[in-house]
């Protein structure tokens, strides 16, 4: 890198998935409207034609940017000072087993990539592509950030940890950013407060896409009254803004989040797609039938093979220059984040890193997610406090899964992972043969990622 007053030159970002067609160009997009950074991003991708095709794109951007695709992962890494991972783990074959084989069963599944069933199996096939990855690094560029994007996140992250502990990595999820977002809406329909996301405080606890906010507040306003109100405004309806969830796969009316925070005083913080599956006894993914009742919705895979068949279109539209690429800031904060590490100015957001004591009454070492604070290549966590006992219990089997599913998949035990399956909330309602029934289906509909079990 080479530092040119408010400007830093000559970053090399290696982007490993760098064929994507939806991570990638968020931070294509990103880097190009912040002026104050410049470099090269090495696309790394096993598609390697989906890299060239994102190496035009970028480069047809004529930013302060070069983007170039590599056929090997050591020419991407090989000195990079910024590492951004966002892989698909496997194909949709193995992601349709991981989402609709456990329907067979009765178990459903609104994402399917970070708990439950889908999420155990998908953490199978992506622990040993993230002990690869870190080796990688620790030999290639050792003192690079690493920036994942890839779920099941929390293991994702702690693979990278425990395979190389000197790694510099963090993990980032814009699931909170929605719920900041749905604060600042009750603010102003309540009290008529005009604010943005980045104006409020929040406090951030818990392990990704099981998050919580238990303290909010604009100056020195607590808004914690206001989004009761707003709750207690909207529970029966949902609260939809202007857009409807039925419009999206990915959308909700927000009721799940109403619901928790009437039975548990504190803001949860991610989508309700996410939140249900980590609490399958409350009800809320008995059937299709009940989550359309609460607003949300169950996410076939064929959708999202549809929409990877309309993304390569517009993929090739935009290298040739059919269809205009749309720069426009995406809501992450990657390029944030990178530019405060590189001494651009501070920044506190949350993300995900081993506990280090940043929340009281988890162990050490499991990864959670809360606020930190990035200075000049520093991350430090900031000290969030304790979840209440009646939410620790929730987080209770998903923190212990955190270790067996890591163990198991190093070990290669079959056993080991079982286990892990039937200590899933989801599962519970099983019996040991109709769980070690799924299991085996499952395994054997993922086995060509998990040889030599």
């Amino acid at each position: 890198m080479r530092f040119d007053g408010d400007k830093v030159d000559e970053i090399k970002i290696a982007y490993i998935g760098g064929g994507s067609r939806g991570w990638a160009w968020r931070l294509m997009s990103d880097l190009s409207l912040e002026q104050s950074l410049s470099g090269t991003v090495y696309l790394y991708d096993i598609d390697y034609e989906a890299a060239k095709t994102n190496e035009t794109i970028g480069n047809n951007l004529k930013s302060q940017w070069f983007y170039t695709a590599v056929n090997n992962i050591e020419s991407a890494l090989k000195d990079a000072n910024f590492v951004i991972i966002s892989i698909l783990p496997g194909t949709f074959n193995e992601m349709a087993s991981d989402v609709h084989t456990p329907e067979k069963y009765g178990i459903y599944q609104s994402v399917g990539d970070t708990t439950g069933p889908g999420g155990l199996f998908r953490a199978l096939r992506t622990i040993p592509i993230f002990v690869e990855f870190a080796n990688k690094i620790k030999e290639y560029c050792p003192d690079a950030w690493v920036i994942n994007y890839t779920n099941p996140m929390a293991l994702c992250v702690r693979t990278l940890y425990n395979t190389f502990p000197k790694i510099k990595a963090f993990g980032c999820c814009h699931e909170v950013f929605s719920t900041q977002n749905l604060i600042v809406k009750a603010a102003k329909e309540i009290e008529d407060i005009e604010c943005s996301r980045e104006d409020i405080k929040t406090n951030v606890l818990g392990i990704n896409h099981f998050t919580w906010i238990d303290k909010a507040t604009y100056k020195d306003i607590d808004l914690i009254p206001i989004y009761e109100k707003f709750v207690d405004k909207y529970f029966d309806t949902g609260y939809e803004g202007e857009v409807s969830w039925q419009s999206s796969y990915t959308s909700s009316a927000n009721k799940v989040k109403f619901d928790l925070f009437k039975k548990y005083r504190i803001i949860a913080a991610a989508g309700d797609r996410h939140l249900t599956e980590f609490v399958p006894q409350l009800g809320y993914l008995e059937n299709p039938e009940t989550v359309k009742k609460w607003k949300f919705h169950l996410t076939p895979v064929s959708w999202r093979i549809k929409n990877r068949e309309e993304l390569i279109k517009k993929s090739q539209k935009m290298a040739k220059g059919e269809e205009n690429f749309k720069i426009s800031p995406s809501g992450e904060e990657g390029v944030k984040q990178i530019k405060a590490l590189v001494g651009l100015g501070d920044l506190i957001t949350n993300v995900n890193l081993p506990n280090y004591g940043q929340i009281k009454g988890i162990e050490k070492n499991i990864v959670v997610e809360t606020n930190a604070y990035f200075t000049k290549d520093r991350i430090s966590p900031v000290i969030s406090g304790e979840l209440p006992d009646t939410v620790n219990i929730l987080l209770a089997p998903h923190i212990i899964n955190q270790k067996m599913i890591i163990e198991a998949t190093i070990k290669k035990d079959k056993d080991l992972a079982l286990h892990a399956l039937l200590n899933d909330p989801m599962v519970r309602k099983l019996t040991y043969n109709d769980a070690k029934k799924l299991f085996d289906e499952m395994f054997e509909n993922t086995k060509e990622y998990l040889k030599n079990w």
